[in-house]
């Protein structure tokens, strides 16, 4: 293990996140708030701490390997998540506990959105934004922006692209080399961040809400700048424009980009995971709307349809905004919503959950020893698409699936053991390993209410979610520390 190399790279991007701190202080002078002070003393702080780092190791060249990746990936989410956190705790408002400050980080960064703030529309701006602005970051990912940015510092990224970007099949990339990859990708992100921000913009919002909910929407993090969260502006056109671009952010940015090169939305129609992503979508809503106005919770079809497709698009993609209490709703709405955040995005994507491609080779595989009961001596591949997939990548959607499930029920049980009721715990823990926000019964509206301990297993849960299992886990094995 390159430790020099896992030091250097540590210290290079602890003083790149100080750099975001500089928006928040924008908007802090801007309003003339008491948060500024708080926001510069974190600032001068990480970017003191990052450069104490790497000083030492500055001329050393290293190349990191995999594992190193790995490391350098769980490291710095924990140690950022940590570090943004302190503004939280260091600003008079919001007055919160060290645990609520880091919980909140945890949930920004890792787009989680769940929340432990009341009273956000009293918030200063700037805690707002920075609110926001923890989500964007964490939606790419903080690692693929610096991916881009290292090799002009000497530093390889392949590695950290490998142990950062989400789905089943890592190896696959959109350009030959990694920087352009990560570039393409944060480009993209942007682009779809500002015409998000102009749409919000001219279907009613102020801009500052407007920068704010392009943020959480574009990263499906959920995090909003009222306590109503959309809901709030009780408008159609909003919430049309959000389920939009939920449901854009919640497809492979590969796709994004291959349509965007090409000119093209054929490679879209050509992607079984992605026609897939859009039936379940289809086929939720249809229920969803279907129960809700069967049931009578809204007797008008128009005002059905409206609410049950945002939740639905908003709960499936795992960004978690909400324009109704949608806990409150028939049981068999708020489960069926629940699980649908346990299939989540597309791989690629910036939405949680299990990813629809790996939701998608399960059913297959499954298929397949179905049919092989019938005919035990046939070779029978699983193909998605025109693509038959590996052995390998199955018995990785397998590993990950036990390994999901197994986390799960460790975690559930560690909360309920705190005392918490089963139906809050088994929700909460299905909303933080989903990066989904809003749960149900207890964490239906905020998280507030939860003891110390049960909020530092969800953040476990979150950052687990985040980095999709293996990442963080294989840290945790002996294997990865011998030899």
């Amino acid at each position: 293990m390159q430790l020099t190399a896992i030091q250097r790279i540590l210290g290079i991007l602890l003083m790149l996140f100080s750099f975001t701190l500089i928006p928040p202080i924008g908007v802090a002078l801007w309003y003339g708030e008491a948060a500024l002070t708080s926001f510069a003393v974190v600032l001068a702080s990480t970017f003191g701490a990052g450069l104490l780092i790497w000083l030492p190791v500055s001329k050393q060249r290293k190349e990191m390997r995999l594992r190193d990746g790995f490391v350098v990936v769980v490291m710095f989410w924990s140690v950022l998540s940590f570090t943004g956190a302190l503004p939280f705790w260091l600003s008079p408002t919001p007055e919160v506990t060290f645990t609520d400050a880091v919980f909140e980080s945890f949930s920004g960064l890792t787009t989680t959105g769940a929340t432990v703030i009341t009273g956000i529309d009293a918030l200063p701006r700037s805690i707002l934004y920075y609110r926001q602005q923890l989500q964007w970051l964490g939606g790419m990912g903080i690692i693929v922006l610096a991916v881009a940015v290292l090799p002009m510092l000497g530093i390889g990224g392949m590695q950290l692209y490998r142990a950062e970007t989400p789905g089943p099949m890592k190896d696959s990339k959109l350009t030959p080399r990694i920087t352009e990859t990560a570039k393409a990708l944060w480009y993209l992100y942007l682009g779809l961040t500002v015409v998000c921000i102009l749409a919000y913009w001219a279907g009613g919002m102020k801009l500052f809400d407007a920068v704010g909910h392009a943020y959480s929407t574009v990263a499906i993090g959920g995090f909003s700048t009222h306590d109503a969260s959309i809901g709030y502006y009780n408008s159609t056109l909003i919430e049309m424009i959000a389920v939009v671009f939920m449901f854009v952010a919640g497809i492979n940015f590969a796709l994004h980009f291959v349509a965007w090169r090409r000119r093209s939305l054929a490679g879209y129609l050509r992607d079984s995971e992605f026609l897939f992503y859009a039936f379940l979508m289809a086929l939720t809503a249809t229920l969803v709307v279907s129960v809700l106005y069967a049931t009578g919770v809204y007797s008008n079809l128009g005002e059905a349809l409206t609410r049950g497709l945002f939740q639905t698009v908003s709960i499936a993609t795992t960004a978690g905004f909400t324009t109704a209490e949608f806990y409150n709703w028939p049981g068999f709405v708020a489960i069926l919503l629940l699980f649908s955040s346990f299939v989540g995005g597309c791989a690629g994507s910036t939405g949680g959950g299990i990813k629809v491609i790996r939701f998608l080779l399960l059913i297959k595989q499954g298929m397949r020893e179905i049919v092989r009961l019938v005919h035990p001596s046939a070779q029978i591949p699983v193909r998605v698409g025109d693509k038959t997939i590996s052995s390998r990548v199955i018995e990785a959607v397998w590993g990950f699936f036990a390994l999901y499930v197994a986390s799960f029920i460790v975690m559930y049980l560690a909360i309920a053991l705190t005392g918490v009721d089963l139906m809050t715990a088994f929700s909460a823990v299905a909303a933080c390993i989903n990066n989904l926000g809003p749960g149900l019964a207890g964490v239906g509206a905020h998280y507030a209410d939860l003891n110390d301990t049960a909020k530092w297993i969800l953040c476990f849960a979150m950052l687990l979610g985040r980095l999709e299992i293996f990442t963080l886990l294989v840290l945790l094995t002996p294997a990865f520390w011998l030899r």
